[in-house]
């Protein structure tokens, strides 16, 4: 009996968080997801689906946290796109209800000669048009690794690597001509575009850019390049007027002469921001994190997530008022895991870690995961490779 009392006076430690699926409504074969919050605060999901007579299509459905999703409707198709596991569509809606998606479209016979195009909708994703081109150099050249954000009410902001100085010549594994740079746009409620600036004239040529909104405005994260080939995280700031001169998030200092196609992930909430990244400086492979307090004008010190030969990094980003949310891939003796973490927003104190799924592909294939939270919870979608077929997967991480 003593021991049985005993028992029960020793307090139950709940556990740091709940897996569980998260089922999503793209059909088998579908791959390139992407996540993205509406203003209402309903998830938008996004993927590629290759039709079965040839050619691609991007669709996407509505998920609301209390009746689920809405059904899948196709935002465009064609039979000339630039389909990549690395550089992949995104949608966002406006706070006037209108949603915008880009998809990259061949403009040439080089492998990575491809465009960025706008398609644009009024009526909630029944019907959409194309708006003006994003860009008119008129090169064969890539352009692409596009973030899109809502500039203002009726406004889309856009970003994008563009390789119009680059001459057609690169590779993803070194350059022709110039330099890879990074430009911005907006485009207004009749889908014209109102300005068109360069923000970097040397990046790299092909990791992920990405955006978030703050007190202070729009925050951008890419991977500079600068001389001698060190590829350390940059941000640029739009204040509403102008984009100030871009700051380093941390100084890595990783000499790499050639793109390791693994961008950074961004999130802000106020005057706070924080930027996750990949980085092999030193020659160790790592997830980093560091935090402004300052909407993005400075990064305190970096806060090292995972390290080894066993981290892909492909890493996402969000942040609630529990605190900022990681995710990242490891790949460890033939067999990738997703793996989740929250810390505060001070970055002082780890709240959890996770492996939330096992993932069947290897390499390349399962492409990049992507991260949102909703009604409290984080939700996870990624390509999978099953029976040497894609599908996406998804799951629901609640502390």
């Amino acid at each position: 009996m003593k021991t049985l009392l005993a028992l029960l006076l020793v307090p139950t430690l709940a556990p740091a968080a709940t897996v569980a699926d998260w089922a999503l409504p793209a059909p088998p074969g579908s791959a390139q997801p992407n996540l993205s919050v509406a203003p209402d605060g309903d998830l938008l999901l996004s993927w590629i689906e290759r039709r079965k007579d040839g050619g691609h299509r991007l669709a996407f459905a509505r998920h609301d946290a209390a009746t689920g999703w809405s059904a899948p409707r196709t935002i465009a198709q064609g039979d000339d796109w630039f389909v990549n596991w690395a550089d992949f569509p995104a949608l966002q809606a406006l706070p006037d209800g209108s949603l915008w998606a880009h998809t990259l479209v061949k403009n040439g016979v080089a492998t990575y000669a491809y465009d960025v195009r706008l398609q644009r909708s009024t009526d909630g994703g029944a019907t959409w048009t194309a708006a003006t081109p994003v860009h008119d150099d008129g090169t064969p050249t890539e352009h692409g690794f596009a973030s899109l954000w809502a500039q203002d009410k009726h406004t889309l902001g856009i970003a994008w690597l563009d390789g119009r100085h680059t001459g057609g010549g690169h590779d993803h594994g070194g350059h022709g001509g110039g330099a890879m740079t990074l430009r911005a746009a907006t485009f207004g409620r009749d889908g014209r575009k109102r300005s068109d600036s360069e923000l970097d004239a040397s990046t790299c040529d092909c990791c992920q850019t990405d955006a978030a909104a703050g007190a202070d405005g729009l925050l951008l994260a890419y991977r500079d390049r600068a001389e001698g080939e060190v590829r350390d995280i940059a941000v640029a700031r739009f204040d509403g007027k102008a984009w100030s001169a871009p700051v380093i998030v941390h100084a890595d200092r990783w000499v790499m002469p050639a793109c390791p196609v693994n961008g950074p992930a961004i999130a802000a909430r106020g005057r706070q921001a924080w930027v996750a990244w990949y980085t092999a400086a030193g020659g160790a492979p790592s997830i980093r994190l560091a935090a402004s307090t300052d909407a993005g004008r400075r990064f305190g010190p970096m806060r090292l997530v995972a390290q080894g030969p066993a981290q892909h990094g492909r890493v996402d980003l969000a942040a609630d008022s529990t605190g900022v949310w990681v995710a990242w891939l490891e790949e460890d003796r033939g067999r990738q895991s997703l793996w989740l973490a929250r810390y505060g927003h001070d970055l002082a104190a780890e709240h959890f870690r996770r492996k939330v799924a096992d993932v069947t592909g290897r390499g390349r294939a399962t492409g990049f995961p992507r991260l949102q939270l909703q009604d409290g919870a984080a939700l996870l979608a990624w390509t999978d490779i099953v029976a040497g077929r894609p599908r996406l997967r998804g799951v629901s991480v609640r502390p």
